[in-house]
């Protein structure tokens, strides 16, 4: 029982007190009355009754004497709210009859409604957490938690899942900040609580899995099937502890490591057998996990640590095993397949780099997993074509993710990956011909083969655009050779059935390979004696037939041109070489004017058309030539179906991309100032549409609307860093193309949620790449939005630092380099006494950094805990916004580096501290160059942090 001293009243004030009956009336009308009015006026009554003096007594009576589950649900809720108020706090020994009356409750009553009995294990948890340090004759009398659930644990089914569920939510109550308590209080609960007790608890779970596995559940049966859910689901909360104080938001890293200390070490001996869970891997859940588990091995080690490993040989054998079987299954959970190649695609990257004398034994298993991934792709083909099946050439984003991680993996013991495809790709291409020349050949083996042929001409292109300088030789530039001339070979054996019945996929592989081929060997830093040296294995046909284009040229046609024509000054040239695109603009026209218009001829012609432009755009790095292209030039939009618009989007993108400073307007040309008004038309329109369309399924966001709100965001980033352009003269003339256009890319970005930012690869970079320009160039916009846009920005950034893509993360750090600079600018200015008024969206963002700090403390906790824990890939963009941060959060940073520290290993924290007294040694309160560059990055701090984090955390 509680003892509660309840002050006499008189009998007029008794009666006007709530009676039990009244309460258990209100508490049903509060949760299940529909009318609004009566649930108002009964919350009104609960609110001034749980305010009331003696509603501690009133919720010992309802737990006692009520008869309904709400009324219990209400006194549980009541407790908790009175042991957590922060201004007269309840006695510790009224605390601790509450604790010891809470734990008989749910002993004594074990089947009471899941919600009441989750609230009484929620106020037990707070009670603990709170009362963590508090002593009652040198006993710390809150921290016998796996005492007080033995009894429980030692009872029926119902009981044990009580006590596992006690403990469950009292880790995850500890490791949870209060807002309503101080940071540091919550971390030094949250520090003891891992030293003294977390561990105890984790070996409780990994012994009761044990023995629940050793007595063949039945999973059918419903409590002991939730029995098995709590134990798994206490093991999660154990492991999913911030061990180091810096964790950020749960939802910022799918892909989170966790920091185990190394104490810990022995209780990872433990192994789940399969009973535990009937399906094993061949449940996608399962199966998905452990991919994700595969992928960390590489984020985590150096492949010259892992080589070290007693069981390494056999342990890449089964995983080189794991991944071939997982390849050959393509229908079975393909989005687990990214976390596999991301594994393999590491791991090939850092075989140069690798010093140790053991084998890696990659040369063995890389061919074999490049073998399965090519051939099971191909074989799919048929499969798909037969059944019906939803074809992964429809997922752009996912197969270029997938070809990425492919080119990588396949250079690394490339002689074999060219032997492998010029054989499947000799066969398929002979298969082809021989369909074609027979007249009995039948449509859906002609497909199969075309689906073949497209595969391999996405990998060709994909493992071209893998090559590393520095690392190859004459010899894989041969190979390269090789397959080059096979692809431009077919080209020629499909250009005759594009007038009859092209095959659109190969098209787009074709278009893929030579954007590919350019980038490797036609690109701006291919140095042009090597160029000659390239052009020789491309048996490009001189007599390549421009003439015949039916209002459609290709791109490859006009590559090909563009290889044999050196367009200089020659202004006729360049109108010959155009003349067919001319043509077929005259000819849509022509096609919308006449009476028997074919609209989905047009679309197509359309389609192809601007494709082919845009591939022109791309090829001419020459101002000549580009502003000849420029007055060429008329494009009208069309916004009907987004295969029209996405190559119409693509072709602006190209045009307004300053590549090797091809657009250079004189000075008293508006061509600069036009162009970004069209720019920013385009943008506006389209956006303002495209945010029309409502809800669009997940299977098809992409393709309907994300992928032309990435070419959107490609395209303004492109004209905003062009440098052709005065943004102030817009603000000065009362022009709104520049608000126009930052405006819509904040309604589109907006309707993104940030879970998509990074699950699509094209749509992170854009995305990322245009903030950083924003962030640099255009502060003052960034600073003027919303709170909840600021935010929304800032909490993507966060996300971003994490990214697994280091173009990404190194974007993300230049973004919020430029964020905390400005902040300190402003905050400087702020402080000074005869500073002259801040703007107005200065102010205003101060004053949401002001109510938010813990946005910009998370992020520095999130570096810091890159920098010292992961596998840092881009250490000097993480150093950049480092001296920001820090001289933002100069308190938390100490308390940040205190708490890192401590969490090390007695022999090590004097090292781990005299580093950070190195970092900070003659660095002043600024950022200016000279001060950032005394930041000791370049003097081994960022390598001696990573070396004593990984011997205090990593297993």
């Amino acid at each position: 029982m509680f003892d509660v001293v309840i002050v006499q009243e008189d009998t007029e004030a008794l009666c006007l007190r709530i009676s039990l009956a009244q309460l258990e009336i209100l508490c049903k009308q509060l949760y299940e009355t529909t009318d609004t009015t009566t649930r108002l006026q009964a919350e009104k009554a609960l609110v001034e009754f749980t305010n009331s003096p003696d509603c501690l007594s009133k919720c010992q009576l309802l737990l006692e004497s009520g008869s309904s589950s709400y009324s219990q649900l209400l006194a549980a809720t009541c407790l908790s709210k009175l042991v957590s108020r922060t201004s007269n706090p309840l006695p510790l020994e009224q605390r601790i009859d509450i604790r010891n009356y809470v734990l008989n409750y749910l002993a004594t009553r074990p089947k009471l409604a899941a919600f009441v009995t989750q609230a009484l294990i929620q106020l037990y948890a707070r009670i603990t957490k709170l009362g963590w340090f508090d002593c009652q004759k040198e006993d710390y009398v809150f921290r016998n938690v796996i005492v007080d659930v033995t009894r429980f644990l030692q009872d029926s089914v119902e009981h044990c899942i009580i006590g596992v569920t006690i403990l469950s939510q009292l880790t995850n109550e500890i490791n949870q900040a209060d807002s309503t308590h101080p940071l540091t209080k919550h971390r030094k609960i949250a520090s003891s609580f891992r030293d003294s007790s977390l561990f105890d608890i984790f070996t409780l779970s990994c012994n009761l899995l044990k023995q629940a596995s050793g007595k063949n559940l039945n999973l059918n049966d419903e409590s002991q099937h939730g029995l098995l859910m709590q134990l798994l689901k206490l093991a999660h909360n154990c492991l999913n502890f911030d061990f180091i104080g810096t964790s950020t938001d749960e939802s910022s890293d799918d892909l989170c490591t966790v920091q185990i200390p190394t104490s810990w070490r022995s209780g990872f001996v433990v192994s789940s057998p399969n009973s535990i869970c009937s399906e094993s891997l061949s449940d996608p859940n399962n199966y998905h996990e452990f991919c994700r588990l595969l992928a960390r091995l590489k984020s985590n080690y150096q492949l010259g640590e892992l080589v070290k490993v007693e069981n390494y040989p056999e342990v890449i054998r089964l995983i080189a095993n794991f991944t071939v079987t997982s390849l050959q299954h393509w229908e079975f959970a393909p989005n687990s397949v990214h976390y596999l190649l991301s594994l393999w695609q590491r791991l090939a990257a850092s075989v140069p780099y690798v010093k140790a004398t053991e084998p890696h034994m990659l040369e063995t298993y890389t061919p074999e997993v490049t073998k399965a991934y090519i051939t099971s792709r191909l074989e799919s083909v048929h499969i798909i074509l037969r059944d019906g099946l939803e074809d992964p050439l429809d997922d752009a984003g996912l197969v270029q993710q997938q070809l990425d991680q492919l080119s990588t993996i396949g250079r690394c013991e490339y002689e074999k990956t060219c032997a492998l495809l010029v054989q499947l790709f000799d066969q398929s291409a002979q298969s082809y011909q021989e369909l074609l020349q027979s007249t009995n050949s039948s449509t859906m083996d002609i497909a199969v083969q075309e689906g073949r042929l497209t595969w391999l001409v996405y990998i060709i292109g994909a493992v071209i655009g893998g090559r590393v300088s520095f690392a190859s030789t004459d010899e894989q530039d041969a190979m390269d050779g090789e397959l080059v001339c096979r692809v431009l070979q077919l080209m020629n054996l499909t250009d005759s059935r594009l007038a009859q019945a092209g095959n659109e996929k190969l098209e787009l592989a074709m278009l893929s390979f030579f954007e590919q081929f350019r980038k490797i060997y036609i690109g701006d830093q291919v140095q042009k004696s090597s160029k000659s040296e390239h052009f020789s294995f491309l048996g490009v046909n001189n007599q390549a037939n421009l003439s015949d284009m039916r209002c459609r040229t290709t791109f490859y046609t006009a590559l090909g041109r563009l290889l044999m024509v050196d367009l200089g000054e020659d202004e006729d040239q360049f109108e010959q070489f155009m003349l067919p695109l001319t043509a077929a603009f005259e000819a849509i026209a022509q096609m919308f004017s006449t009476n028997t218009f074919n609209e989905q001829e047009a679309k197509r012609t359309l389609v192809g058309l601007v494709r082919d432009l845009r591939g022109i755009a791309f090829a001419f790095n020459a101002k000549t030539s580009f502003m000849m292209l420029f007055d060429w030039m008329a494009i009208e939009l069309w916004y009907h179906v987004p295969a029209c618009t996405t190559p119409v989007l693509k072709l602006m993108a190209e045009l307004v991309h300053n590549r090797s400073q091809r657009l250079q307007f004189d000075v008293s040309s508006p061509n600069g100032i036009l162009l970004f008004r069209e720019t920013s038309k385009m943008i506006t329109t389209y956006g303002n549409r495209i945010l029309t369309l409502g809800e669009v399924p997940k299977d098809q966001v992409y393709a309907l609307k994300l992928k032309g709100i990435s070419i959107c965001f490609s395209m303004l980033k492109a004209v905003l860093s062009g440098n052709y352009v005065n943004f102030g003269v817009f603000r000065l003339y009362g022009d709104d193309a520049l608000d126009n256009a930052l405006q819509t890319f904040i309604k589109l970005l907006l309707s993104i949620p940030h879970s998509d930012l990074l699950d699509y690869p094209k749509l992170s970079q854009s995305y990322y790449s245009l903030l950083e320009v924003l962030t640099q160039d255009h502060m003052n916009f960034i600073a003027s939005l919303e709170p909840h846009v600021v935010m929304y920005i800032l909490s993507s950034i966060s996300e971003g630092l994490t990214a697994l893509d280091t173009m990404v993360c190194t974007g993300c750090c230049s973004s919020l380099d430029h964020i905390v600079t400005y902040l300190f600018k402003q905050l400087s200015r702020s402080t000074k006494k005869r500073a002259a008024p801040m703007a107005q969206e200065s102010d205003r963002f101060l004053h949401i950094m002001q109510q938010h700090p813990e946005m910009i403390q998370q992020m520095l906790s999130t570096v810091l805990n890159i920098i010292i824990f992961e596998d840092c890939r881009n250490q000097w963009s993480m150093s950049r916004p480092l001296l920001g941060l820090i001289l933002l959060n100069e308190k938390y940073f100490a308390d940040l580096r205190n708490s890192i520290v401590n969490s090390q290993p007695p022999e090590k924290q004097q090292a781990m501290h005299l580093c950070f007294e190195n970092l900070m040694e003659g660095i002043e309160r600024n950022l200016l160059t000279k001060n950032r560059d005394r930041l000791p990055v370049s003097r081994g701090f960022i390598v001696d942090l990573a070396f004593f984090g990984s011997g205090a955390y990593r297993m």
